[in-house]
C-alpha cells in the first residue's frame, strides 16, 4: 500500500518494561486483588458467546446472589467500574419527573443526587452530618414530606466509614409505595447484607473493594418491584449501554448480543466470588469485624480516635481522626514513600480531618493491621 503522507513520529515513545511498585493498598479502594484472582484474569480468552463463557456467566450470577443473599433473577455484573452500576440503578428505575429522595450523609449520597438529576428526576434530599446515619424516624419524615418513587441510601458510605442500618426501611418504603435503592460498594463481601430479608429493591456494588478483584465490573441487582417498574416505563432508558431491558437479554436465557463483555474481568470476578463462597459469608464478615477491631483498639492505644460512632462503624472502611497539628497529607505521603502503604485523606467536608483506611477482602488480615499501626506510630513519633 502506497501513500503520499509521511508518518508523524512525535508520539512514538520508547516505553520501558512495565514495573509497578509493591503497594499495600489500605485506602478506600481499590484493595489488593487476591493472587488467585490475578491468576484467573490472565487465563486465555474465549468469545463472549462461547458455550464455556455462557456457563461461567451463570456461575457469576449465582455466586453474586449468594454474596448479596438474594434470589433476584436480574443479578448481573455491569461492564464498567462501580459508578456504572450506580448509574444503571438510576437510569433504569427513574423516569423523567419521578421524585427521588436521597439520604445524603457523605460524598456518595451527593453523587446519587447528581446522577438522578441527569435522568430527569425531581431530586429531594434529607441530610445528616458526615459520619452519622439516618434513623427510621428521619426516613419516615422524609418519605412523608416528599412522597418519592425511589428512596436511595448509601449502605456503606466510603467517604465517612458509616454503615446505614436497613432493617425496617423497606417496610416504610412499602407504606409510602416507593422503591428502596442502596449502595453496597464498600459492603458487598465484607459487611452483613441480606437484600431479600431487608426488602431491598435495587442494589449495586463494585469489584475492587471487599471482593478483592481489580476494578472493571460492577454488580447490579433488581428485585421484582424494580423489574416491574422497568418493564412498565413510558419512556426508553436514556442510557443505551446501561439499559437493562437490553442487557438482561444477554445475561438471560436468550443470550442476545448487546455489547462485548469484558471476558477476562468476568474470569476474575468468578474467582473472587468463588473465594467468598469457599470462606462462607458468616466467616468472612467475622474476619472483617475482628481485623477492624484490632485496628480500632490499636488506634486507641496510640491515643487516636475514629470519626464514626462504634455502633455504626464500617469494618471495611475506617475514618481515623487526624490528631491536632498533624499534616494529614504529609503522613499519607510518608506511608507511601517509606512503607509502600497507601491510605487516603478525607473527601468533601472531611478533607484534612480524617484518614480513610480500608481493610477489605484479601487485605483484611492481622499482619496488615499491625504493619500499618507500627508505621503510623513511627511517623507520628508516638
Amino acid at each position: 500500500m502506497s501513500t503520499s503522507h509521511s508518518v508523524n513520529e512525535k508520539h512514538r515513545i520508547s516505553a520501558g518494561q512495565l514495573d509497578m511498585p509493591p503497594r499495600l493498598l489500605l485506602g478506600p479502594g481499590p484493595s489488593n486483588a487476591h493472587p488467585r484472582v490475578l491468576q484467573a484474569i490472565g487465563m486465555r480468552q474465549v468469545g463472549h458467546l462461547d458455550p464455556t463463557f455462557v456457563g461461567l456467566m451463570n456461575e457469576v450470577q449465582e455466586l453474586l446472589r449468594y454474596a448479596w443473599q438474594t434470589d433476584n433473577q436480574l443479578t448481573i455484573p455491569v461492564s464498567g467500574t462501580g459508578s456504572a452500576a450506580m448509574e444503571a440503578s438510576l437510569a433504569n428505575t427513574v423516569e423523567p419527573g419521578d421524585t427521588v429522595l436521597v439520604g445524603v450523609n457523605g460524598y456518595f449520597g451527593l453523587r446519587l443526587v447528581d446522577m438522578a438529576g441527569r435522568y430527569g428526576a425531581n431530586v429531594r434530599q434529607i441530610e445528616k452530618p458526615w459520619g452519622q446515619v439516618f434513623s427510621l424516624d428521619d426516613l419516615k419524615a422524609g418519605l412523608e414530606a416528599h412522597r418519592p418513587a425511589i428512596l436511595a441510601l448509601v449502605h456503606a458510605e466510603t467517604s465517612t466509614g458509616a454503615c446505614q442500618p436497613l432493617e425496617g426501611v423497606a417496610d416504610l418504603c412499602r407504606q409510602y409505595d416507593c422503591l428502596l435503592l442502596i449502595d453496597t460498594v464498600t459492603s458487598l463481601g465484607g459487611v452483613p447484607l441480606f437484600l431479600d430479608e431487608w426488602g431491598v429493591d435495587v442494589a449495586y456494588s463494585g469489584t475492587q473493594k471487599c471482593l478483592s478483584c481489580p476494578p472493571g465490573l460492577s454488580p447490579l441487582t433488581l428485585g421484582p418491584r424494580a423489574v416491574e417498574k422497568l418493564q412498565n416505563r413510558k419512556s426508553q432508558v436514556a442510557n443505551w449501554y446501561l439499559d437493562m431491558s437490553l442487557v438482561s437479554k444477554y445475561w438471560g436465557s436468550a443470550r442476545t448480543y448487546h455489547h462485548t463483555a469484558p471476558i477476562n474481568m468476568n474470569y476474575a470476578l468468578r474467582e473472587a466470588l468463588r473465594l467468598v463462597a469457599e470462606e462462607g459469608l458468616e466467616a468472612r464478615w467475622a474476619r472483617h469485624q475482628a481485623n477492624a477491631e484490632l485496628f480500632w483498639n490499636g488506634l486507641a492505644e496510640m491515643g487516636m480516635s475514629c470519626h464514626v460512632d462504634a455502633a455504626y462503624r464500617l469494618p471495611s472502611l475506617t475514618t481515623v481522626r487526624v490528631p491536632e497539628g498533624v499534616d494529614a497529607k504529609a503522613v499519607a505521603q510518608r506511608l507511601l514513600s517509606e512503607y509502600n502503604i497507601e491510605i487516603a485523606g478525607g473527601l468533601g467536608q472531611l478533607a484534612g480531618q480524617v484518614w480513610r483506611v480500608g481493610l477489605m477482602g484479601f487485605n483484611s488480615r492481622p499482619e496488615n493491621v499491625l504493619l500499618l499501626l507500627s508505621a503510623l506510630k513511627k511517623i507520628l513519633g508516638r
